[in-house]
């Protein structure tokens, strides 16, 4: 009976993830990286933004890949109401700042408003309980240059000032992570308003 529950034990534990994505209500990891914003490098700290309202940190597979590509495009084109909201963004891959600087840029993707931070050797999203894929020999971006770095998998975190997750955003299409991050900005900017007497 010892030696079946064992076996059981075992093949139970195989089926579950090795790490999950951290969750509503734990302490989000404070992190100092390189980061881009239209083409400039600068040092990003989540911190410092965390100072100025809540932020959204999105981990994406790798810049100028197609899902990443309208992610990052979506982001761009929905800051303003990610402003509206009182927070800010910032998109994090293990893309080196090279590539983010050009990323950042890209009009067509970042359009010079989105900042991107790199995690090159992906501690960042291992800290935030993501996998963290090893390079794949062979694959290209959608430019056609060899995607050199690993890959943490797609998933939004909602920060508050308090340095607490709000909301983790997983499992989604990259459009759908987008709105589902706003629609918990604004839901928490709505708890935030001060109640009319």
């Amino acid at each position: 009976m010892k030696k079946l529950w064992m076996m059981l034990m075992l093949a139970a534990s195989c089926c579950l993830p090795a790490q999950a994505a951290l969750s509503p209500g734990d302490a989000a990891p404070e992190f100092k990286t390189r980061a881009a914003l239209d083409g400039k490098a600068f040092d990003y700290s989540l911190r410092e933004a965390l100072q100025k309202g809540p932020v959204v940190v999105y981990f994406y597979p790798s810049a100028y890949t197609n899902g990443c590509n309208v992610q990052a495009h979506t982001f761009a084109e929905s800051l303003g109401d990610f402003a509206a909201a009182g927070t800010s963004v910032v998109g994090v891959s293990l893309d080196d700042i090279g590539r983010l600087e050009s990323f950042s840029a890209d009009p067509q993707y970042c359009a010079g408003k989105l900042p991107v931070a790199s995690d090159g050797n992906g501690d960042i999203a291992r800290a935030y309980g993501l996998e963290v894929r090893e390079a794949a020999p062979g694959k290209k971006d959608t430019r056609g240059a060899d995607i050199l770095h690993g890959r943490a998998e797609r998933t939004s975190f909602l920060i508050d000032t308090d340095g607490k997750i709000v909301a983790t955003i997983g499992g989604l299409s990259p459009v759908d992570n987008v709105a589902k991050a706003l629609e918990q900005a604004r839901a928490l900017a709505t708890t935030k308003k001060p109640k009319k007497k």
